[in-house]
């Protein structure tokens, strides 16, 4: 080969590297990003969060253990639907820890989500980089391309669901089932694989047996690795040894927590299954995950035709299949429970999104045979845009939608004159869209274990000294009826005012996302009397400035009255 010639293939192997490296770093920079435009949580998250904040706050006392435990973990007083594991809040918590000490309190629950989706992303790095070395690097770029132009898995990635705590885990056994460059796939990882699936079933989500059942039975029956599937005599070992072990893990750290002989995940699976009670929660057709989550989930409107394009194709229809199959029955069997959500079937989306990419390689590699498979390749490139384009305006919607957390951050805002202990009672509208333990305590103080007066005495030697908040999040019906219970307060964020008893003064209202809205020239916008305060003054101060520019028109987020802030008058006038 000449000179120029090696120049030029050093030059294509340079731009490929850093072609990859730019596509590398958007697995980790789009949840980034995500988390940086919407950082505010909903109450499905609030387990694990809560826990996490618990740990590094309380510890994990050795002494007087349950009424330690009882007096300062939030799980005793909001125990949920359904007991759930602590052992991904302690690995979150661990992990967290020294960020935390070099960040601040006050940064600690974006580095806990930061921190999970780090763990999230390295997984799906891990399955780009087995899925490229199995079929070629052209279908591992597609695949990302593919992945983060799609907006939920991306979005979610950080959020401390146990669905997203067994994630990676699912994302790692996925990856361990592809071939080698070779075609071969060795029994360790095999093994690998299987023992992923068996912790992520026993300790996050008990619904992974299916998949874990599916995958085995593809591995065995349906498409069997080179050179051999497990043989049974290893198979089942391999099972019992990682099921025992994923009990022997979780159970004990349960039971310390719980402070009751536990078992979350089977607890979960009796309640959901066994009684039915997820019913109660809404009841969706059997097709739903196929015809509305699954679309949703990957989003680009190609890729279920090129899912099927890779299935019927030969030359690429068995390493389709291989990838589509397990989770195609899981997807099958799950079905059959009626209560369906889109979040509960995430694990399926990096295997159906790498059979897309098989397709899309495919057609790339060969667009300049024919026309029509130029012209798909070019309405495949526009599709990634749309989906992108999409998944963007679907973020900003999303992050508009957290109500309690913008109040919580307007309220601080408000009331930072004050002194001592302020106690604030948030209703149930606020808890569940953004009221966190991290947000009520951005000090890291042991507030459970704070008396006000105590607080107040220990600020009494500090010059201007930083309020500190108290939380109320009372639901009880009977004692929200009390006058007196409302005299304890100072402030309250509230969805209905009427329901306050006393005198109050409303500060402002928190606005929340009702849709999408079209304005033309002349038409008024709707606006209430109230201060509009938090994210939806900036939404309507653009689209004041968009319509200033367009003429009146507006095709943009519908904001509505979601909290209001409030303080407590009295009757020599208002508090100062």
């Amino acid at each position: 080969m000449s000179l120029s010639g090696d120049f030029v293939a050093l030059t294509d192997l340079k731009a490929d590297t850093y072609s990859d490296l730019a596509l590398t770093s958007l697995l980790f920079l789009t949840p980034l990003l995500h988390l940086l435009l919407s950082p505010a949580t909903k109450v499905e998250e609030s387990f694990n969060l809560q826990a996490a904040h618990d740990l590094l706050v309380y510890g994990t006392p050795t002494s007087s253990i349950s009424s330690r435990l009882s007096s300062t973990y939030d799980h005793f007083t909001f125990p949920g639907a359904v007991p759930r594991t602590f052992t991904g809040a302690v690995i979150l918590a661990g992990l967290s820890q020294p960020l935390v000490a070099i960040l601040g309190f006050e940064n600690a629950q974006f580095v806990v989500r930061g921190v999970l989706g780090l763990a999230n992303a390295a997984a799906l790095l891990f399955f780009r980089k087995r899925l490229g070395r199995a079929f070629g690097d052209g279908v591992g770029r597609w695949w990302i391309v593919m992945l983060v132009s799609q907006f939920h898995v991306m979005y979610y990635l950080t959020r401390t669901l146990p669905n997203m705590l067994a994630f990676s885990l699912t994302t790692l056994a996925s990856a361990l089932t592809l071939p080698s460059s070779s075609g071969l796939t060795s029994l360790p990882l095999q093994k690998q694989s299987l023992g992923l699936l068996t912790f992520a079933a026993v300790i996050f989500r008990a619904e992974l047996a299916i998949l874990l059942i599916t995958t085995v039975f593809t591995l065995q029956f349906i498409y069997p690795p080179r050179p051999s599937p497990l043989p049974f005599k290893i198979l089942i070992p391999t099972f019992l040894g990682c099921f025992f072990s994923a009990l022997i893990l979780s159970v004990p750290l349960d039971c310390y927590f719980w402070q009751r002989p536990l078992w979350p995940e089977l607890s979960g699976f009796l309640f959901n299954v066994v009684k039915g009670s997820s019913s109660e929660w809404g009841v969706s057709p059997w097709h739903y995950y196929f015809t509305s989550a699954l679309p949703r989930l990957l989003l680009n409107p190609l890729a279920i035709p090129l899912i099927i394009f890779a299935l019927v194709t030969p030359g690429i229809s068995s390493q389709a299949r291989l990838l589509f199959t397990p989770s195609f029955l899981f997807l099958a069997i799950y079905s059959l429970q009626p209560h369906k959500e889109a979040r509960f079937i995430f694990y399926v989306v990096p295997p159906f999104t790498a059979v897309a990419a098989l397709s899309a390689n495919y057609i790339s590699n060969r667009a300049s045979k024919t026309l029509s498979l130029t012209l798909f390749r070019s309405a495949l490139a526009i599709s990634i845009l749309i989906s992108a384009a999409a998944s963007t305006a679907m973020l900003l919607f999303s992050s508009l939608n957290y109500p309690g957390g913008d109040a919580l951050s307007e309220l601080y805002q408000l009331a930072a004159h004050e002194s001592g202990a302020v106690r604030v009672h948030a209703d149930v509208l606020t808890c569940m869209t953004g009221l966190t333990l991290f947000g009520q305590n951005p000090h890291g103080l042991p507030l459970a274990l704070l008396d006000p007066s105590d607080i107040e005495h220990a600020q009494a030697h500090v010059s201007n000294p930083p309020p500190i908040f108290l939380f109320d999040k009372t639901e009880d019906s009977v004692r929200l009826t009390w006058p007196r219970f409302w005299r304890e307060f100072d402030y309250l964020l509230m969805e209905d005012p009427s329901k306050a008893l006393g005198e109050w003064e409303t500060l402002g209202v928190v606005h929340g996302f009702a849709g999408v809205e079209m304005l033309r020239p002349g038409q008024k916008a709707q606006s209430g009397e109230e201060r509009v305060l938090g994210i939806a003054k900036l939404v309507h101060g653009v689209r004041d400035l968009v319509r200033q520019t367009t003429g009146g028109w507006w095709i943009g987020p519908k904001m509505a009255p979601r909290i209001r802030i409030m303080r407590r008058v009295e009757e020599a006038g208002v508090i100062s």
